[in-house]
């Protein structure tokens, strides 16, 4: 199978069965045909081969996010707009699609920067608690719930055909701390795990530094596909 085909036939039989904390709403949007749809002409579109991709590792899917097109720091208008993928889903916008596509413009475009890069995150759910964005580990009992589910799912991808030498976290805190904790419990994986500010993070409080962002992002980037 190539990278692409492993990771639709992952999405298509994702589940999460798992209790939460209260008030904690899980966000699967693989179970809605429009997204299945988007998902699988993006990675026919941009991982119908076997090549290994270095993995950038976000917190998990957000609701303006992949937690509507199912793809990671894509909205649905860059989704139409930059990947050229058309869809039936309503449109969002998203600060840290934004961001992200910035980088994948300063490597080279979609077809470059996928070719190479693989975007996922720690949990490939999205939470919500109140209608917002919840992080996985925004609470202990959050991570005790999810702990065991992320890890089984970020293994799964790993094998879809991951650079070895090095994961992109993106979060210098408790996102980098857990996936970590999660490269050592597996083995080691990756040989490192570098960490990026966040995107969120970037376009809220450093947005008037965001070609300098991007640089440094780019750099972590070519240094681990050298």
């Amino acid at each position: 199978m190539t990278f692409g085909e492993q990771v639709i036939a992952f999405f298509e039989t994702l589940q999460f069965n798992i209790p939460l904390p209260n008030g904690i709403e899980a966000m699967n949007p693989y179970r809605q045909p429009e997204t299945m749809d988007a998902v699988r002409k993006y990675y026919t579109k941009y991982y119908s081969d076997s090549n290994p991709r270095t993995f950038i590792v976000g917190i998990n899917p957000g609701r303006h996010g992949a937690g509507k097109t199912g793809i990671a720091f894509t909205d649905t208008v860059r989704l139409e707009e930059r990947c050229q993928i058309e869809h039936n889903l309503q449109p969002t916008t998203e600060l840290s699609s934004e961001y992200i596509y910035s980088v994948v413009d300063a490597m080279g475009g979609p077809e470059a920067f996928f070719s190479r890069f693989y975007l996922t995150s720690v949990s490939p759910i999205g939470f919500t608690r109140n209608g917002k964005n919840y992080n996985y580990y925004d609470s202990t009992a959050m991570l005790q719930a999810t702990s065991s589910f992320m890890m089984a799912n970020f293994k799964q991808q790993i094998d879809f055909g991951a650079n070895r030498k090095m994961a992109i976290c993106l979060g210098s805190g408790k996102n980098y701390k857990y996936l970590t904790e999660i490269n050592e419990l597996m083995g080691k994986p990756f040989e490192q795990i570098v960490p990026i500010n966040h995107p969120r993070f970037v376009m809220q409080y450093r947005r008037k530094f965001l070609q300098q962002e991007v640089e440094i992002f780019s750099k972590a980037l070519s240094n681990a596909t050298l």
